[in-house]
């Protein structure tokens, strides 16, 4: 009898041994996950605009392509659950897809190489990209809640989007010094483009390399077995009835309205940058540091604001100071003024990114946020789109002048004021946190990041 109790303790011990192992391996490996894919981040997508105008292509399509393809992986996200359910796992959707992500790069390595990519194929590049990259995000949302204990979800997922957005950081600022690097040799060779090219194509090819490590890493992680329950999705016209006249549809709409004066302007800063002010690659690196470091910084100070004063008013705030933003840029195109613009940019998105997700989701019940988050990632996407062409036809009939771009600028300023109407509408929600984990998803240049919450951190799904 002792012996047969003390082999099953034996065995008891074992257990719990092999599950320490493979919480310790899954936690290290989705940390890799996350630098990866910030690095990748920081080095291709957030120079696509600059390639494409570099390869010859117009202003107005540096901006299409990397805000119009967006769309493609908004509406990706709709069939999530279905293929999720034909190939009977997350896990395996979740590396498809950034596979997918990672195979985007290859056509625009060759690009570099030549010198050329017609529009056509950097609007396919581009949306193979942004296909991949967000046709993960609910697939993973639900995945990622299972293999992190409740315990330590609050300090795992803190640490996790630090990790990311000092990656992030490394990636756009050493990205932004190779190219400066690629410059200064083709100004003193006195012609072409040559070895801005050649970094652009070594930029891509680390990207590439980086997304594919993910992946791996990815790969490397556990999934339970069977599936874990999906959470309740509700078909989008359904969704949007359930919650036309509750608080967070009334949040949502607000958002939406935001997001499409934003995005007016939002993908044009990078083109006006670099063809308008003739800024260097370094002097957008600089920039776009300004806004992603104080951005950074100001998080934890809007979280204590929202503990101690309310969400609600975050959000006003937040709402309030993004109004005079984009208008920031016609007042003068001095670089320390710009640099103190892009200041001011990254404390007044923190407040009301963090403001959004915090009363967001504290208006949805638990079991139905994969759903909800997918529905507002797809009218996100196209508001995005939407305002993108919006801004792309003006340039157009402007013929890109100069003038143009500061209507851009003031018309975004205006649409943000005018959608404090929408505010105003928005009840008062109780919420018991103060910080979300996110998954950086795209980043611009004047502070807009287009982040995915990791619903898994959110305050209620982090107590045990």
């Amino acid at each position: 009898m002792n012996g047969l109790t003390n082999d099953g303790s034996k065995t008891l011990s074992m257990t719990r041994g092999q599950r320490s192992r493979r919480l310790t391996h899954n936690l290290r490996v989705s940390q890799a996950d996350a630098a990866a894919f910030g690095v990748m981040v920081g080095l291709g997508e957030t120079y696509l605009p600059l390639f494409v105008l570099t390869v010859g292509l117009s202003e107005v399509m540096s901006g299409l392509v990397v805000s119009v393809p967006v769309l493609l992986g908004g509406m990706l996200q709709m069939v999530s659950p279905w293929a999720v359910a034909l190939l009977k796992s997350h896990k395996r959707w979740v590396v498809f897809c950034s596979m997918l992500q990672a195979a985007s790069f290859v056509p625009l390595i060759g690009a570099a190489i030549v010198g050329y990519i017609p529009a056509w194929a950097a609007l396919v590049v581009a949306s193979l990209y942004w296909a991949g990259g967000l046709g993960t995000g609910p697939a993973w949302n639900v995945w990622i809640g299972t293999l992190v204990p409740r315990s330590i979800r609050a300090h795992f997922f803190a640490k996790r989007t630090r990790l990311q957005q000092l990656t992030v950081l490394a990636g756009f600022l050493g990205g932004g010094f190779a190219l400066q690097f690629g410059k200064r040799l083709d100004e003193a060779a006195g012609a072409g483009h040559g070895n801005v090219l050649a970094v652009f194509g070594i930029l891509f090819t680390i990207a590439f390399v980086c997304r594919v490590l993910s992946a791996s890493f990815l790969a490397a992680q556990h999934e339970p077995v069977p599936l874990s329950v999906e959470r309740r999705r509700m078909p989008v016209l359904e969704q949007l009835r359930s919650y036309r006249h509750s608080a967070g549809g009334r949040l949502l709409f607000y958002i939406i309205v935001v997001q499409f004066g934003v995005w007016i302007t939002g993908p044009y800063f990078a083109p006006y940058m670099k063809k308008k002010l003739h800024f260097e690659y370094v002097d957008y690196a600089v920039l776009i540091a300004f806004s992603f470091v104080f951005k950074i910084m100001a998080l934890p100070l809007c979280g204590r604001f929202a503990k101690r004063w309310g969400a609600r008013r975050l959000l006003t705030l937040g709402g309030i100071g993004i109004i005079p933003l984009s208008g920031m840029w016609s007042v003068s195109d001095n670089y320390a003024w710009l640099c103190l613009t892009q200041v001011t940019a990254g404390v007044c998105w923190a407040a009301y990114e963090l403001a959004f997700f915090l009363l967001f989701f504290e208006s949805i019940p638990a079991n139905e946020r994969v759903g909800v988050l997918t529905l507002f990632n797809l009218l996100n996407s196209a508001a995005l789109a939407a305002g993108a062409l919006v801004g792309g036809v003006i340039l157009s009939l402007a013929d890109e002048a100069p003038w143009a771009y500061h209507t851009l600028f003031v018309a975004s300023s205006t649409w943000r004021a005018i959608s404090l109407i929408f505010l105003w509408r928005v009840p008062h929600i109780e919420v018991t946190g103060d910080a979300v984990g996110v998954q950086i998803e795209e980043l611009r240049p004047t502070g807009e990041v287009l982040d995915g919450p990791i619903l898994s951190s959110l305050p209620d799904e982090t107590r045990p």
